[in-house]
């Protein structure tokens, strides 16, 4: 057997699958499709059935809300886009409640914004939620909160967030759902594209070519779908990307374009730290506190620190840069922007006892 054709087997087998669909394979014209919804819902009980763990991550909630607010085309302005939120998130709810019901199967929401998983509390209690439900045997439908998330703490779409959330629960398998049957080589409407069966790593892809632009009701496109793949390949998650008409055959690990996995599984928290994170400030560093935090992998003590810019609080994301301004790191800093001036370049031993601390402890630190 190949090692694609162990790789897709091992998609069949998985313990514990994510599932992402987006807005276009739900939706038409602004509404809830139930043929579509119905047959989604109906593979996943079935992979249930079999004993098998699923959490899905859906799109659509801006989508659904469009017709009952008289809208045809997604808004632009995000007042807007949080209103039809508000609205859909409701509609699509209710409707996967009922059609996973029919099944003997209970869900439960689970809405997240970048800014939830930025620190540590709210980070442990989004992994305690996701694991108790499915330890009731509930299946968790996970979606950005659109109603309060802004431009500045978006994920940016729910592929990137399937991704993360396929490491946050130790998925076992990946599987993106589009409305087209894969990657192709161009677009598949024109001569020539080709479908890509496999992707082994990032130098398969120099020769596709895809755009960013998705429906006109998602954020999405192929371009996200790639980089949630790289995303989730690169923590050790494998990934399938199929058509939403072809659910069954995807979760069979059958048809699509299968990525194979391309390292190993990381600390959930410093994937979260690497790709879900919006850095608030930037400190700069000096050079033997660049040797210290990327090849020794130590603590960011104030003694390396030469310059600070942005404004943030304790327990935000900053980047860390060395002295030509190349950031080198991201970390959760332990002090507030207005209060590391007076510590710059400073011994710990000549801080207040108070102020006795990392700034950025190793632990809340990934070198990039």
């Amino acid at each position: 057997m190949s090692g694609a054709e162990t790789g897709r087997a091992g998609i069949a087998a998985a313990a514990r699958t994510v599932v992402k669909v987006g807005s276009s394979s739900l939706t038409h014209r602004g509404r809830l499709q139930d043929s579509r919804l119905s047959a989604l819902v109906d593979a996943l009980a079935a992979r249930r059935a079999a004993g098998r763990q699923v959490v899905l991550v859906s799109s659509g909630a801006i989508a659904a809300g469009l017709a009952p607010l008289g809208l045809t085309t997604r808004p632009r302005d995000l007042a807007t886009q949080q209103a039809a939120a508000s609205v859909g998130q409701l509609l699509l709810a209710e409707r996967y409640a009922a059609a996973f019901a029919r099944h003997g199967l209970t869900v439960g929401q689970v809405l997240l914004t970048a800014e939830d998983l930025h620190r540590r509390g709210s980070y442990r209690n989004a992994v305690r939620t996701l694991e108790r439900l499915l330890a009731l045997g509930v299946i968790p439908i996970v979606n950005e909160n659109d109603t309060v998330a802004t431009h500045e703490i978006r994920f940016g779409d729910n592929d990137r967030l399937a991704a993360l959330v396929a490491h946050l629960v130790r998925a076992d398998a990946l599987v993106l759902l589009s409305d087209i049957d894969g990657l192709y080589t161009a677009d598949p409407r024109k001569p020539g594209a080709a479908l890509v069966p496999e992707v082994t790593g990032p130098a398969e892809l120099a020769g596709v070519r895809v755009t960013g632009a998705g429906s006109g009701v998602g954020t999405g496109g192929m371009s996200t779908k790639i980089d949630a793949a790289l995303i989730a390949g690169g923590a050790g998650v494998p990934v399938l990307l199929a058509h939403a008409g072809a659910i069954g055959e995807a979760l069979a690990g059958r048809g699509g374009t299968y990525f194979a996995p391309l390292g190993q599984r990381t600390a959930s928290r410093l994937l979260w730290l690497r790709h879900a994170t919006t850095p608030r400030g930037r400190l700069l560093l000096d050079p033997g506190a660049v040797t210290a935090v990327v090849r020794n992998r130590k603590s960011l003590l104030p003694a390396g620190v030469t310059a600070v810019t942005g404004d943030f609080a304790a327990g935000d994301p900053v980047e860390l840069a060395d002295p030509a301004g190349t950031v080198v790191a991201r970390g959760l800093v332990a002090f507030d922007s207005e209060d590391l001036p007076d510590l710059l370049g400073k011994s710990t031993r000549d801080l207040p006892a108070d102020l006795r601390r990392e700034i950025v402890h190793r632990d809340d630190l990934i070198v990039l």
